[in-house]
């Protein structure tokens, strides 16, 4: 078996693997690949494979830097079944939706550029209507249900916990004579979350394909996290300010409504009003609403037997672009959560370009912001921001809270790797910066010291 590692390749986005198996290809992930604006164009337009010559797919996630390819692979020719849980196949329908959008809209702005200049107009990466015909693809399968997808090749899905939906996907593999075991671990979550059940153990691993986004890092403990968070949104409310919190639409934003509901039932948070502005929010909030078999005993509890635990009477859903400029106008404490989460698109830029600039307000990060992006430049203490081209100087306060992140970190990452049971025999880690898949590598030698830990570059492919 060869694995080519196509995306995520010590960065952590663009996640794209292809397998050859008994002369079969079978793709896992295919993620939009998001940096600079030249890069990222050339590799989402051009696939380093023929679409036409893929046999399976398998997704594990519906975050847009797994699957957000998906419409333009089907384009260009993959005709296949398309392998996911029901939770990621009803996530990925808006998400795709939502990014064939930017996609319209960053070529019409593109090519505004380019008529000055005297140059033809671009094409966006893909349509809507591409991305309704991808997925006519996708076939839905529950966790611990096994099923072949290729000659030899038999995927089991196990929670990840990541997100709604997410999965560890477990490939067993009859080849040449022989029989094992490779796990891909898609984006692994934290654990004793709010909201979904912790990532399961997978036994009898012989191979294994891991994620290292934190891997050299520490979170702060979550209950030291509620705490810091409730006491910088209760100074910014008393002082009359706003709390403007960049999150993604699928995950974060869940959970931080879900914290905020709390927070408030203890009388820990005053009743401002609380905004969620995304429209892609709302539609992810409703898909959570459809999937409770995805959700933690304690939640689960509270659904069925006091409420609704993502709806309150101070919280408003925004889709419309008329309500969502309204909140220019006020002038009372309010938290406005709005999507993106690295503020690189959506209503969240028009939020930060019209209260960066007052010091009674707080701008709070609850996730990752990968390098070159709006959020990591605000997040580093930069002062002016480019928001829509123009600077703006940040006056308002900046904090960041990092135990709501839905990846484990190192520690967790570690006890991950722990509890698998199984032989060993080789690592690939993937989807983290250089210097967080480095530094993973080095604690998993210390764990698995029999086994051979790679970190592979872009293209590079692998013998299993």
């Amino acid at each position: 078996m060869l694995v080519h590692f196509f995306g995520a390749t010590r960065t952590t986005t663009g996640s794209m693997y292809l397998l050859e198996i008994n002369g079969r290809r079978l793709l896992l992930e295919c993620g939009l690949f998001q940096g600079r604006r030249d890069e990222s164009i050339e590799r989402n337009r051009n696939f380093p494979f023929d679409p036409k010559q893929v046999d399976a797919m398998v997704l594990s996630h519906a975050h847009i830097d797994h699957c957000g390819n998906l419409p333009n692979l089907c384009r260009q020719g993959y005709d296949g079944n398309i392998f996911c849980t029901f939770a990621t196949r009803d996530l990925a329908s808006i998400m795709l939706e939502d990014s064939a959008g930017i996609q319209k809209d960053d070529a019409e702005f593109v090519s505004k550029k380019r008529a000055k200049q005297g140059l033809p107009p671009v094409e966006p990466l893909y349509t809507a209507a591409d991305a309704e015909k991808a997925l006519r693809q996708f076939v839905t399968l529950n966790y611990d249900r096994p099923f072949p997808v290729l000659d030899g090749v038999t995927v089991t899905f196990r929670d990840a916990g990541h997100i709604l939906g997410a999965a560890q996907v477990v490939l067993d593999i009859r080849e040449g004579g022989r029989n094992f075991r490779y796990l891909f671990s898609g984006d692994i979550g934290r654990g004793d979350d709010d909201i979904l059940r912790d990532p399961q153990r997978v036994e009898d691993v012989d191979y294994l394909q891991i994620e290292a986004t934190y891997g050299g890092r520490e979170h702060s403990l979550k209950v030291n996290a509620e705490e810091e968070a409730c006491r910088l949104v209760c100074d910014t409310l008393k002082k009359g300010g706003k709390v403007i919190i960049p999150a993604f639409s699928v995950g974060r934003t869940q959970q931080m409504v879900y914290t905020l509901n709390q927070l408030t039932d203890a009388g820990r948070l005053p009743r401002v009003p609380i905004f969620v502005d995304s429209p892609l929010s709302v539609n992810a909030t409703e898909v959570y609403r459809l999937h409770p078999e995805c959700f933690n005993d304690e939640i689960y509890r509270f659904l069925r037997e006091k409420t609704n635990p993502f709806g309150m009477e101070n919280l408003t859903y925004i889709r419309e672009v008329a309500h969502s400029m309204k909140l220019n106008d006020l002038k009372e404490p309010a938290i406005i959560i709005s999507a993106s989460g690295m503020a690189e698109a959506g209503r969240i830029r028009h939020h930060l370009k019209n209260n960066i600039g007052n010091p009674v307000n707080l701008v709070l990060f609850i996730g990752y912001c990968a390098e070159h992006t709006l959020g990591a430049q605000i997040k580093s203490g930069r002062s002016p921001v480019n928001i829509f081209g123009e600077p703006y100087e940040v006056r308002a306060r900046v904090a960041s809270v990092d135990a709501y992140s839905g990846h484990a970190d190192k520690n967790e990452l570690r006890r991950y790797v722990e509890l698998l049971t199984g032989d060993i025999k080789k690592i690939s880690v993937i989807h983290g910066e250089e210097s967080q898949c480095l530094a993973f590598a080095e604690t998993l030698r210390a764990v698995k010291p029999d086994a051979e830990i790679i970190v592979p570059q872009y293209k590079e492919t692998v013998s299993i």
